[in-house]
């Protein structure tokens, strides 16, 4: 590879990689919907160069807007390109705001091209010795490369020096405008010479050495030996002017008339404060974490009326920080907590499992910037001496248990779920951050701490990795020094309340968001924590026996595939697969992947399994090896050694319409279809004397949708009790009810479930495995049947393109970036979102408000004959006394019943059983 010189001259082709990055992935949006991954695609590039070589002199180029003297001469130059995208010429001004900021110049010159401007800039600079790098991804830059200067596409991470030119395109640097004269460039509507391609072309200029030499003897080529060398002559002679003018217009003007040398080229010092402004309303959260002061950053205004403004000119400064150390200091915040309206309370501990995290202190914040870190557990040599851990939570367990001192946290299940641990319940849970970002505006950021005082407060965080290091060396917080842990945990304290003094306001304004928040998300907070601790008993013997089950028939799909295959290969490979499928066998090539290779993606195992049986085969194997490594190997070494059970983790903000989420395990994934995921759930069991009992909601979505959309033939079908399937196939297919086939009904819920997810026709005809067309009939006769659906999602759409959210019938918001996004497959993706959401949302809007009611229940009117113990989609399990499962199980289906006042009735239907599958 060609080697670079030390701190060359950097020429940056703007317009280039302007281009390349729109059309390549991510296709990044902010929560405004304004498209900004060409933005982050070019400045990407160019931090990255920057933080390579550091130049001192440096300079992006773009193209001016309008035509070029290359237009005057060949009116057709470039006449073929469609106009720039509008969404790509949104993000140009804010990406030149960028560019300058980071202290570049940049250079945009009228009637000339951003080559021509590099050209003329790489000329002068060689011309004094001075190296010169150029950074592209334009082929028609490699004219200018000689000894002193270099191509480099960071894209594809190449180098071109005169060496690697000649390898590429079989001429020299010196050469290449011939190349392009003669072949052309379709990019451009360069014509060339007809019928004239790259082979033909090298022929030519090895042959003959030049376009000027083909032209002056054109009869001498008949004699060079290539193909088709016959007939070149008479070619060159009929386009003798078309090729003149192809080697004109291929030809970078070096002489272009700038107001700036190369020397004067000198990179700036970078504007920080705008860079905070432009990155901040781009979100690059990790750019904007980097030029933010890590102790005084400077906060950004935000513009979104969805967003809760950003502080102007607030810094955040650790001015106030205490380590309480003495009874005295302790006393003295005591009576602080106590006198506080609302106090942030935050813990630190030695694991992010609430299962096994030891407590090691707690931090308070009573005030903006007041704040303090008691320590009880720091462990380390030399650590100073701390209260007695256990005296102090005697002292602390009154205040943190009592109702009427209000508490704020940041994810307070965690805090909740550790003091638990250590024998205190925490009471007064008035405000969690974590939740109020959530309901506030769920896709609007990430909601971790760190995230939300970039984003809020324009504060860049402590990270736990700068006092604790990283990978296996790392810290528990007991062993880190109190120098670094106090402000740290102090700080955490501080950022919650600040945190919530800023969000708050935006959300209480708007009733319906505030009663998400106080009347749902907050009550839900101790039901999940009780509900994780408690756990779940798993039978590790049975799913042993299903893991080996699992390895033989593992093995049997593999043998299969190799048969057909004709030979071994690994089937986790895509590039063995890649072979064996498009090349080997021949299947075709459905898409690609970004590179340019066919993809071996599911959905396009999942169409090529319809017509060829190694496909299907595959698709068994990964789903099968999945089960096991995920489930039937993984459950087993998940059971705590104390409980003997497995504690899974409920995230409240994960999911975008509210739908709760878990981890560790991943209790939503289970399969229920297949038969070996149903054996999974047998293997979560009910304790001796104990059932299982599983409650669920009766088509829940499809109800909710009766209720938005006021169908009347939907209400009425769900008022009667009838079979909502067997209804619409009534309907569709324009028979008595009674005499609904089986595989009628089957087509009818397609068209019922795909509906609510914006399936098209074409989808549908996969899914039915029907022509397109009849597909088409069965959504249209649905909708002539329930024109309130159809027109409930003509005004949803408009209603989301409008206000930019949709909302559950409790008030939540989904905003939705993209649904004036210009690019039609984005906005359509938004659109279907707008439609699904409100019944998603709400459907998750009821589950909680029946787990808060069932839960209130329980503890006022049982005595621990049931226990909630998951919740799965729209379902709810329970252990319950074997002796009064059969009354237990018809309270909690009432109490179900009663958590949304709906048009329809809301049916809660449930099982009992020794195990999950049983009560299923």
């Amino acid at each position: 590879m060609a080697t670079i010189s030390e701190n060359p001259l950097i020429l940056i082709d703007g317009s280039s990689y302007l281009y390349r990055a729109y059309y390549a992935p991510p296709h990044l949006t902010n929560s405004k919907g304004e498209a900004t991954g060409a933005v982050y695609g070019v400045v990407n590039m160019l931090r990255s160069l920057l933080r390579q070589y550091s130049p001192s002199h440096v300079a992006v180029v773009f193209d001016a807007k309008g035509k070029t003297f290359r237009n005057d001469m060949y009116s057709e130059y470039k006449a073929q390109r469609p106009p720039m995208p509008d969404d790509l010429r949104t993000q140009i001004e804010p990406l030149h705001n960028i560019i300058k900021a980071m202290g570049l110049p940049l250079i945009s010159i009228s009637g000339v091209e951003a080559d021509d401007v590099i050209g003329t800039l790489a000329t002068q600079a060689c011309a004094q010795g001075r190296a010169t790098l150029i950074s592209t991804g334009d082929k028609d830059m490699a004219q200018l490369v000689s000894d002193n200067v270099t191509l480099i596409n960071t894209m594809t991470d190449t180098v071109m020096g005169p060496a690697e030119v000649t390898e590429k395109f079989g001429v020299g640097p010196d050469r290449i405008i011939d190349l392009l004269a003669l072949m052309g460039d379709k990019a451009d509507n360069i014509p060339g010479l007809p019928g004239v391609g790259e082979k033909t072309a090298v022929a030519l200029i090895s042959g003959a050495g030049s376009v000027d030499n083909l032209l002056s003897d054109p009869d001498a080529v008949a004699t060079l030996g290539f193909r088709g060398a016959k007939t070149m002559p008479a070619k060159i002679k009929d386009n003798a002017e078309m090729l003149r003018l192809s080697y004109d217009l291929a030809t970078i003007k070096t002489d272009v008339e700038l107001d700036q040398t190369w020397q004067q080229l000198e990179r700036q010092q970078e504007d920080k404060q705008a860079l905070a402004q432009y990155f901040t309303e781009m979100e690059f959260k990790r750019w904007l974490a980097e030029v933010l002061d890590t102790r005084a950053a400077t906060a950004v205004a935000a513009t979104d009326q969805a967003e809760a403004p950003v502080a102007a000119n607030t810094t955040i400064l650790a001015t106030d920080y205490q380590t309480i150390l003495t009874q005295e200091q302790l006393d003295t915040w005591l009576l602080k907590i106590k006198q506080a309206s609302l106090v942030a309370v935050d813990t630190e501990t030695t694991s992010l499992d609430y299962m096994q995290a030891q407590l090691v202190g707690l931090s308070f914040a009573i005030n903006a910037g007041e704040a303090a870190y008691l320590p009880l557990a720091h462990d380390y040599q030399d650590a100073p001496a701390q209260l007695d851990k256990q005296h102090v939570l005697a002292q602390l367990k009154p205040l943190l248990e009592d109702a009427s001192i209000h508490k704020v946290g940041q994810n307070l299940k965690y805090d909740m779920s550790v003091l638990a641990n250590a024998g205190i319940q925490l009471n007064g849970c008035r405000f969690d951050t974590m939740l109020e970002s959530y309901v506030f505006n769920s896709v609007a950021s990430r909601h971790d701490m760190d995230s939300l005082a970039l984003k809020y407060l324009g504060h860049h965080n402590i990270s736990f990795e700068e006092i604790a290091g990283k990978g296996a060396k790392q810290l528990t917080f007991n062993q880190i020094p109190l120098e670094q842990a106090a402000p740290y945990a102090a700080e955490d304290a501080d950022i919650t309340l600040r945190l919530h003094q800023h969000l708050w306001p935006s959300v209480e304004k708007e009733s319906g968001l505030s009663q998400v928040l106080l009347t749902l998300e907050m009550p839900l907070v101790p039901v999940l924590s009780a509900m994780e601790r408690r756990g779940v008993l798993i039978d590790s013997l049975l799913l042993s026996q299903q893991s080996e089950e699992l390895s033989r028939k593992i093995d049997q799909l593999e043998k299969q595939a190799h048969e057909i295959a004709g030979e071994e290969f690994n089937l986790s490979s895509t590039k063995q697969l890649q072979a064996i499928f498009f090349e080997k066998l021949g299947y075709p090539v459905l898409k690609k992947t970004p590179k340019g290779a066919p993809s071996t993606a599911e959905e396009v195992l999942v169409e090529l399994a319809l017509d060829f049986p190694l496909p299907k085969i595959l698709l068994e194997h990964r789903s099968l090896s999945k089960l096991k490594s995920t489930y039937t190997d993984k459950l087993p070494l998940m059971v705590n050694a104390t409980t003997g059970r497995v504690h899974t983790s409920y995230h409240q903000a994960n999911a975008a319409t509210g739908r709760l989420s878990s981890s560790e395990p991943n209790l939503q994934n289970i399969p229920i279809r297949t038969a070996e995921g149903r054996r999974i759930r047998q293997a979560f069991i009910a304790p001796e004397g104990k059932k299982i009992l599983a409650a669920d909601y009766s088509q829940i979505e499809l109800r909710i949708m009766a209720h938005l959309s006021q169908d009347p033939g939907l209400l009425q079908a769900f008022s009667e009790g009838k079979d909502i399937h067997r209804a619409t196939a009534a309907e569709v297919f324009d028979v008595a009810f009674e005499t609904v086939t089986t595989e009628q009904r089957r087509r009818a819920k397609a068209v019922n479930f795909g509906l609510i997810y914006g399936m098209s026709a074409f989808g549908l005809a996969k899914q039915l495995d029907i022509p397109r067309a009849e597909a088409q009939t069965y959504i249209d006769t649905y909708f002539a049947r329930y024109p309130g659906v159809l027109r409930y999602m003509e005004d949803t759409r408009a209603l989301a393109a409008e206000q930019g959210y949709v909302a559950t019938l409790a008030g939540r918001r989904l905003y939705l970036p993209e649904i004036k996004a210009r690019n039609a497959m984005r906005r359509q993706a938004a659109e279907r979102a707008a439609i699904n959401a409100p019944m998603q949302g709400t459907a998750a809007d009821i589950i909680k408000r029946a787990m808060i009611t069932v839960d209130e229940w329980i503890g006022q009117h049982t005595q621990g004959e049931i226990s909630m113990i998951m919740q799965v989609h729209d379902e709810l399990v329970f252990e319950v006394d074997a002796d009064k499962a059969e009354s237990l199980m018809h309270t909690v289906c009432e109490l179900m019943a009663t958590a949304a006042d709906l048009d329809v009735p809301l049916l809660a239907e449930a099982g009992i059983g020794d195990n999950w599958d049983q009560a299923h």
